[in-house]
């Protein structure tokens, strides 16, 4: 199932104007055991929906599914537009790189690298890559189609509109490694680096670089954690009791002094 977000948004092609357009986010989150997901969230605005009216229905997934993506939608959005969001979940750096791959442009040389260290109490993983698109709309159309119809489907109509992907399409890469981000040239949005891709020609590097230190997660982390608590409540309960025996040796004391004056 090569090159999904072709299908997804060369799904524009047919309803291009100027004033259209076509958002996809794709997240890539892998977690402290190398496993995690890849997402892919499209979103035609309304002015598509309007321009395409039967665009939902003519979405079709089945190659999508049957290659082990989880489909959502479509689904309408609260603006009147559409939403698709597609997961793939994977379980090992080659096979986010693969995934990742598979999506077409402009993901291009897309790899995850996981290197276990310390042991394997530790961890660096590093995501690179480039984003760049080359070719305008021809290249999320499919080449066999293109050659059966002797080009590029709904050429004309796109001339005329003037339209360019970089007018009509946004494309955003977000990459949440586990760990403690090392080098990055990726700007930082709660917790997880993003990349915009140029649709105009230009090329921008994808840099993330996280490591994973000793300790910094399974079964120790969570027993140095609960018992670093219970050290806290016992000193917090020790304080109390002491303070408390203070207190009470301090009255019981003043109360033997006013006994002894009332003697004298």
């Amino acid at each position: 199932m090569p090159r999904l977000v072709r299908l997804l948004l060369g799904a524009v092609a047919i309803v291009v104007l100027a004033a259209c357009k076509v958002d996809a986010t794709v997240d890539v989150t892998i977690g402290p055991d190398g496993t995690g997901s890849v997402t892919v969230t499209a979103v035609a605005d309304a002015e598509v929906v309007q321009q395409a009216p039967g665009l939902a229905g003519d979405l079709r997934f089945d190659d999508a599914t049957a290659a082990g993506w989880t489909v959502d939608g479509p689904t309408a959005t609260p603006d009147g537009g559409l939403r698709v969001v597609l997961t793939h979940p994977v379980t090992s750096a080659a096979d986010a790189t693969n995934v990742l791959n598979s999506l077409g442009p402009p993901f291009v040389g897309m790899k995850l690298d996981r290197v276990v260290t310390d042991g394997g109490d530790g961890a660096t993983t590093t995501l690179s890559g480039q984003l760049v698109l080359t070719g305008g709309f021809d290249a999320f159309t499919d080449t066999d189609l293109t050659a059966a119809i002797g080009g590029s489907p709904y050429a004309a109509q796109i001339t005329a509109s003037g339209a360019t992907p970089a007018t009509a399409l946004s494309v955003t890469l977000r990459a949440t490694l586990a760990g403690t981000v090392q080098d990055t040239n990726g700007r930082d949005d709660q917790g997880a680096r993003v990349w915009e891709a140029p649709l105009d020609g230009s090329t921008a590097n994808v840099q993330l670089v996280a490591r994973q230190s000793p300790g910094g997660g399974g079964f120790w982390s969570v027993a140095s954690t609960v018992l670093l608590v219970l050290l806290v409540l016992w000193l917090a309960v020790a304080t109390v009791f002491i303070v408390s025996v203070v207190r009470a040796r301090a009255r019981k004391a003043q109360r033997r002094r006013r006994a002894l004056s009332r003697l004298r």
